[in-house]
């Protein structure tokens, strides 16, 4: 472990072999396993599971019971819920198809990102595979399936793009894009399109929208 400066509580496990920046703090029956990455003042709830080489950001907030497991990256100044599952296998299986138990070379690892700023709802389930984007917000008991584009609102199971949210992940509202134009009216053949693709990262390049709590403009993606 990288520094002394952190907090492990007497009922946590974090392994040797772990790296866990300064002031982050790890609570009762956390699990961080060998060769995982926590950055700075981060906060590892109880009964959080962290893999080994997951790869974890600083002032990342993890929530109660929830399982991260090897092939994740998760940014700075990411929020995961209680009870929020990672998957990392696109066929998952126990046995070979011989019937033998399966070993660690007998599967692939399917790699998923989570970017800065984003929030994931409790007890959501994030398919591996999948990029979810900066300050994108997923509704709580969300199945999340494909990728997730900068400051979307996606939640339900399927998760599907419902809307955008500013940076303090308030609702935007009169969202346009470089034109002027209302985002539903210009983009709907391309929300279609990538719907059909499984993916909705690039569908907001250069938009805006408004944020009546803050009372100012938000710009989205690129």
């Amino acid at each position: 472990m990288s520094d002394t400066t952190y907090y492990v509580h007497p009922m946590a496990e974090v392994s040797p072999d772990a790296q866990v920046g300064a002031g982050t703090r790890i609570w009762r029956h956390a699990h961080v396993r060998e060769h995982a990455v926590l950055g700075e003042s981060c906060n590892i709830g109880k009964g959080v599971y962290v893999d080994t080489h997951v790869q974890i950001g600083s002032r990342v907030k993890i929530q109660n019971n929830a399982s991260l497991f090897d092939g994740l990256t998760v940014e700075d100044g990411v929020f995961i819920g209680p009870h929020v599952c990672f998957t990392n296998d696109t066929a998952p299986r126990a046995i070979t198809a011989d019937g033998k138990l399966k070993s660690t070379d007998d599967w692939q690892i399917t790699p998923t990102l989570v970017q800065y700023g984003a929030s994931i709802g409790a007890g959501s389930v994030i398919l591996c595979g999948v990029t979810i984007g900066p300050f994108a917000l997923v509704g709580a008991g969300s199945v999340v399936t494909r990728d997730v584009p900068p400051h979307g609102l996606v939640f339900g199971n399927p998760a599907h793009l419902q809307g955008y949210v500013c940076h303090n992940a308030h609702r935007l509202t009169n969202i346009q894009d470089s034109e002027g134009k209302p985002f539903m009216l210009a983009h709907k053949d391309r929300v279609s399109e990538a719907s059909s693709k499984g993916s909705a990262s690039d569908l907001n390049s250069k938009l805006v929208g408004w944020c009546p709590i803050c009372k100012q403009t938000c710009q989205i993606g690129g």
